[in-house]
């Protein structure tokens, strides 16, 4: 279990040694670094990280407010900030940070820092997954509510006002739209192949090129061919491929 970073800082050196110190530390896996306020914001809303390593000083968009604007973001990262400045630690205080790195990095500062961070975001890792997690899909049908195994639904799909959901037997009709039956389904198995299109990855028998980027799948024991946009096709591969 590691914690995923991303390091903000506007000099690329600094960066770079902010990294190689960061990735000594087996529990902090660093995926992803921003040269700017703006490029951190966009970073941290695509990969959603657990900490952002932020600078303070960079032009246009600063790290006081990028750590202001990612309060607003539904999954807020922590933030320790990084200067050549102490002047900042009252504010980034403010924004409830983590810790305050001075540069040059001092190793036994930064060692403290993340046993903060291991502390504060491993614990509550470990807790999130020993949750409990509804592992049935409920679907009404002529008044009854019936339960759904992930594993016995294809896929899913949406069709005007009604989403669809294809099992090994028959189909059924549920009014919840395509996007919140994602986020349920996801931790089973399922792709969004299409806009409109979710699939059960343990389905998938072959993959076949139709026209302009696009593919035809089929699925284990069921004769309808599926169409996967381009725009999913490479993402789609690498969930699937060694």
């Amino acid at each position: 279990m590691s914690i995923r970073a991303v390091v903000v800082d506007d000099e690329r050196f600094s960066r770079e040694e902010l990294i190689f110190l960061i990735e000594r530390y087996p529990s902090i896996e660093v995926i992803g670094e921003a040269d700017s306020g703006e490029v951190a914001l966009m970073k941290t809303i695509q990969l959603q990280p657990d900490v952002l390593f932020l600078d303070v000083e960079m032009p246009k968009m600063d790290g006081m407010e990028v750590a202001k604007s990612v309060r607003e973001l539904k999954k807020v990262p922590e933030i320790v900030f990084a200067t050549a400045y102490s002047d900042f630690a009252v504010e980034a205080f403010r924004h409830n940070a983590v810790d305050y790195l001075l540069k040059p990095f001092d190793e036994e500062q930064l060692s403290h820092t993340i046993e903060r961070l291991e502390k504060k975001l491993i614990g509550q890792k470990s807790y999130q997954e020993k949750t409990w997690m509804p592992t049935k899909l409920a679907v009404e049908e002529d008044g009854d509510i019936r339960y759904l195994d992930p594993n016995d639904i294809l896929y899913v799909y949406r069709e005007g006002r009604v989403t669809k959901v294809v099992g090994k037997a028959r189909s059924y009709e549920i009014n919840w739209a395509l996007k919140d039956i994602e986020a349920r389904l996801t931790p089973f198995s399922f792709f969004r192949i299409h806009k409109s299109y979710l699939v059960n990855l343990n389905y998938i028998d072959r993959l076949t090129p139709w026209f302009n980027g696009a593919y035809h799948l089929e699925l284990k024991g069921h004769e309808e061919k599926l169409s996967v946009s381009r725009n999913y096709v490479k993402n789609l591969r690498n969930q699937l491929e060694l």
